[in-house]
């Protein structure tokens, strides 16, 4: 496995035609189930003082709940320590933390019809990541004795990056959108790499019959122009406008197949405003992102391969990973790539470490009367531009899946799931020889894990009876300093949700305290809160709640974070600041 470039536009062209038209059936380009779901639902923090603000260090504050610290990731609210920047039904609000007033608030250009804008924040700059999907209406029967209607086109995403200078009253600077979908991003320092999937822009006219349709959608495909595939970023700041594409020998595909999804991969510097974002592309069908700040790791699942296969039917369980050096400045490098049998959870699937990536992933088939499904985690080292297995383990969550892993130095941990929880600690340190060293099973499972201060691990997921059937929100506090795992304490709420089992940005953890906050809400609908709990070196014990106002339930509360001794939560309607110590004292701050 690794990236080939093509020789020149033709060959380019010619290569993305025969990948699409290998897929094309009678109702158009078949993309079968989705492999992965997007992320990109995490946050960033921004070092430079606002406009105005008092001189001095900001108060100690919680940023982002990102995988690595150096590879900060959008998210839903940002904070400096001096000024707190979300966003609400579609406009940018700037909260001053310190006089508890909404100081600004900016209507966006856009306003996303559906998905979830992020931010990004360097100094100054706020970086809005939006993507709109347009509903596409419904069909209407033709009238009698009407011909055959042509099949309306349905409209693609819109991704949208707007750029805005909030040095003082905040403006839009500059704007960069396309029609392609939005996978992720990460940032180090001002410079920001977005990553964006983009399929065919080709309308596929089909047929009466079947081998009409998918000859004449073939058709289509064969006369359509090279820049059906390569999406155009079209950037607008200071009067003007200009359009930007991958060029040809900045496009590689993987040597063993030619896909006909085109992975774009931006580059923009923030404190230099959106110019020409120097794209490069891989025409592979993404669906993981995973960043440190120095490499930058896209998966990809080849032509086939599909999670979702019907029983019986054969398919190529594989994940394609494909490695970029972004440790300088400008576009990312081509590095290496590989492939690794089955498929991965989320990002924390993934860690680099000492030069070395860990994968872990699940095979098999994960449904009801059939126990064909196991894990493995693998360790690859590169090699000139490959990403070759150094070791591996297997066998892990024999019938189970994979619900959560975390990467912490040299140590794994894999939780997979059925009916009990069994926690899997590895030792790493040995690339070649991955060791299994530790198992605990409980009720229930850990949907995240997160380290404490005092290298103790936690664990949010939810409690589950002998049968497997869960039964509501479950924190567990586990040490791991011994070969053997074992649960020191654990806090349920039965019949209670949370955010953080799929979000972890949802998730804070103040180690100066150990103040854990944590997204709740019973599965029946009514109050949605923020629950608070103390975590210390042997235990865990509950602080209280924070509710929002009963007209605010409908989303509930979003995320939370640490000012100085006030914790702020947000939700869709408005910011909440309470007193981190005694959770009583508190202002409500809406969004008009």
């Amino acid at each position: 496995m690794r990236l080939v470039a093509y020789d020149d536009c033709d060959a380019l062209h010619e290569g993305l035609r025969e990948a699409t038209a290998d897929r094309v059936g009678p109702h158009g380009l078949d993309n079968g189930m989705p492999v992965g779901l997007p992320e990109g639902d995490i946050a960033l923090k921004g070092p430079r003082s606002a406009a105005g603000a008092a001189p001095g260090e900001p108060p100690r504050h919680s940023t982002t709940n990102a995988h690595e610290k150096d590879a900060d990731e959008p998210d839903l609210v940002k904070t400096d320590g001096r000024r707190i920047v979300t966003i609400a039904r579609g406009d940018l609000v700037l909260i001053d933390p310190a006089t508890r007033k909404v100081t600004d608030t900016l209507e966006l250009p856009g306003r996303g019809l559906h998905g979830e804008a992020r931010l990004l924040l360097s100094g100054d700059r706020v970086l809005v990541l939006d993507e709109e999907s347009p509903v596409s209406p419904l069909p209407r029967r033709p009238a009698p004795g009407a011909g055959d209607s042509p099949v309306p086109r349905t409209p693609g995403p819109t991704t949208r990056l707007t750029l805005v200078d909030i040095s003082a009253a905040p403006k839009v600077v500059g704007t960069m959108t396309s029609h392609a979908h939005y996978l992720d991003a990460r940032q180090s320092g001002p410079t920001v790499r977005v990553v964006l999937k983009s399929v065919p822009d080709i309308h596929f006219p089909g047929g009466n019959g079947m081998e009409e349709a998918t000859e004449a959608n073939r058709r289509a495909v064969v006369t359509a122009p090279l820049e059906a595939w390569l999406p155009v970023f079209r950037v607008e700041a200071g009067g003007r406008s200009s359009d930007h594409r991958v060029p040809c020998e900045r496009v590689s595909r993987p040597a063993s197949y030619a896909g006909s999804t085109v992975l774009s991969v931006l580059t923009f510097d923030l404190s230099k405003g959106l110019g020409d974002p120097q794209a490069i592309g891989v025409t592979a069908d993404g669906s993981t992102v995973y960043g440190n700040g120095k490499s930058l790791y896209v998966t990809a699942a080849p032509p086939g391969a599909s999670l979702w296969r019907p029983r019986g039917k054969q398919s190529e369980e594989r994940t394609d990973v494909h490695k970029f050096d972004v440790g300088g400045e400008g576009r990312p490098r081509y590095v290496a790539s590989g492939s690794v049998k089955g498929f991965l959870l989320n990002q924390y699937s993934l860690s680099e470490h000492d030069g070395k990536l860990r994968v872990a992933t699940t095979t098999g088939r994960f449904a009801r009367g059939d126990r064909s499904s196991q894990s493995s985690v693998y360790v690859l080292d590169q090699a000139g531009n490959r990403l070759r297995q150094a070791g591996r383990i297997d066998g892990l969550g024999k019938g189970e899946r994979i619900y959560s892993v975390r990467f912490i130095g040299t140590t794994g941990y894999v939780v997979t799931f059925r009916q009990v929880d069994p926690l899997y600690v590895l030792d790493l340190k040995d690339p070649g020889r991955p060791r299994l060293t530790g198992e605990l099973k409980i009720p229930g499972y850990s949907a995240y894990l997160h380290p404490t201060k005092e290298g103790n691990l936690l664990g949010v997921g939810q409690d589950a009876d002998r049968t497997g059937r869960t039964t509501g929100l479950q924190v567990s506090l586990f040490d791991v300093s011994a070969t053997q795992p074992r649960r020191l304490d654990d806090h349920t709420l039965p019949g209670t949700t949370s955010k953080a089992e799929f979000a972890p940005h949802a998730f804070l953890y103040w180690p100066d305290s150990g103040l854990t906050v944590i997204p709740a809400r019973s599965r029946l609908g009514g109050e949605a809160e923020a629950l608070a709990l103390k975590v210390t070196a042997s235990s865990i014990s509950g602080l209280g709640t924070v509710r929002h106002p009963p007209d605010d339930q409908n989303g509930g509360i979003d995320r939370s974070l640490i000012i100085g001794d006030t914790l702020w939560t947000f939700s869709k309607n408005g910011a909440k600041a309470t007193n981190a110590t005694t959770l009583k004292t508190s202002t409500w701050l809406p969004y008009n």
